[in-house]
Formats: C-alpha cells, sequence, structure tokens
C-alpha cells in the first residue's frame, strides 16, 4: 500500500509521538506550541545545521535541508544533513552524484540538543529519514547519527532489521492516531518536567488518578471520629 500526499505526515510528528502521544496530540491536532530555554536551544541547533546550502571535504559532500518523503511510509520531511560518503572505485550500489563519476553511500545525521535520551523516539525519528532516503534514492543505508549538544559529539545508529520494524509500527501506529484525532488524558512523568507544553498539559493536575469513592469514604470515616 503506497499513500497520497494528501496523507503525509510529518516525521517530525513521528519523533513527537514516540516521546509522547498527548504532547504529539498538543502541538499538531490542537496547534499549541511554547517556547523554553530547551526548545530554543534545539531550534537554535537546527538553525546552525541548516544555514549553509551544501558543502564538501575529501570523500564527503554535504547535503543540508534535504527534502525527504516516502509513500510506502506517508512520510514527509527534512534531514537536518545528509552526508555522501565516497565509495572506492570499483564499488557498486551507492548513488550518482552531480559531477562525479563515482559511487557515493547517504549518511543522514539528526542534530539535538541535550544529551541521549532512554526512549528509542530520536532513534526512530533518524530511521525513519533513512527509510524515506532508500525510498528516494534506491539504495540501502546502513547507518547513521545523532548528533547531541551537551556532550557535542556523534552517536552512530546502526539501521538494523529490529529498528526498522519498530519504526514501520510507530508509522502505522501514527497514521491510526492522525484518523483518530483524539488527545489522550496526561500521564505525568519525570519527563514531563521539561517539556515546553507542560504548563498547558497540566499531567500533575490532570494526570494523577484519584480515586474519589475512596476519598468520600475516608472523609465521611473521619467526619464520624470527629462526632464522637
Amino acid at each position: 500500500m503506497n499513500f497520497s500526499e494528501d496523507d503525509f505526515l510529518p516525521i517530525s510528528a513521528l519523533q513527537h509521538f514516540a516521546f509522547c502521544p498527548r504532547q504529539c496530540a498538543l502541538i499538531h491536532f490542537e496547534m499549541l506550541w511554547d517556547e523554553n530555554r530547551l526548545t530554543a536551544e534545539g531550534r537554535s541547533m537546527h538553525d546552525k545545521a541548516h544555514e549553509s546550502q551544501g558543502d564538501s571535504r575529501p570523500g564527503i559532500r554535504i547535503v543540508r535541508s534535504l527534502r525527504l518523503h516516502s509513500f510506502r511510509l506517508g512520510l514527509v520531511g527534512q534531514a537536518d544533513i545528509v552526508e555522501f560518503h565516497e565509495l572506492p572505485d570499483s564499488s557498486v550500489g551507492g548513488v550518482l552524484l552531480e559531477g562525479s563519476r563515482k559511487q557515493w553511500w547517504p549518511f543522514p545525521i539528526e542534530y539535538k540538543r541535550g544529551s541521549p535520551k532512554t526512549k528509542h523516539c530520536d532513534i526512530i525519528q533518524l530511521c525513519a529519514q533513512a527509510i524515506c532516503l532508500e525510498e528516494m534514492l534506491g539504495v540501502k543505508i546502513e547507518k547513521g547519527a545523532l548528533f547531541y549538544g551537551k556532550p557535542r559529539r556523534r552517536y552512530e545508529v546502526a539501521f538494523h532489521d529490529k529498528l526498522r520494524r519498530e519504526t514501520e509500527n510507530m508509522v502505522a501506529r501514527l497514521h491510526e492516531f492522525f484518523n483518530a484525532m483524539e488527545t489522550p488524558k496526561a500521564e505525568y512523568e519525570k519527563k514531563c518536567n521539561s517539556c515546553s507544553l507542560f504548563a498547558r498539559c497540566m499531567p500533575k493536575v490532570t494526570g494523577i488518578k484519584k480515586n474519589i469513592q475512596r476519598y468520600f469514604q475516608n472523609a465521611i470515616a473521619i467526619g464520624k471520629e470527629c462526632d464522637r
């Protein structure tokens, strides 16, 4: 099954959904967005990654802000950076670039503020970018990298079969999520404290389940003790 362009969803929404479905709904369904220090730092990193149209160094050509899409997954987005690594003269299976007779291997890189997350949301986003590139270029991409601002280093990511299945399953769930268009209830977790939508989401108020019946039973019991 292939999607039409009208059904394409943003790759950024996939990252939001993998991190927190409620955050995804607030941003993409209810069009809510607040910026805090963390999101400003992240935006600044992306701006720096995108500020040059392209450059190169020996054996590597760099393309910035490359538009991506996949009709198979129904995704559209933009890669921060795609490095094309030159392959030996006898190699096949890469892609041909303008002005070169050699084969080149795509290597997507996504920039993130902070440090690596315990959840796979960033890795899934990068894998989705790689799958889009594979469809666009007709090649198999084995690996890419996430660059985190806090340690200021790259973390290489291998696009193995398990990660690809996890990514494609998450994409399928994302399409179901967008078809339903329902904002989930809040569930407070430690990660909520760094979310720029914390004040709008109010996870500590709406996300903590309370047993109302038990509350009233305890209140009645305390009242009876006071009457004695």
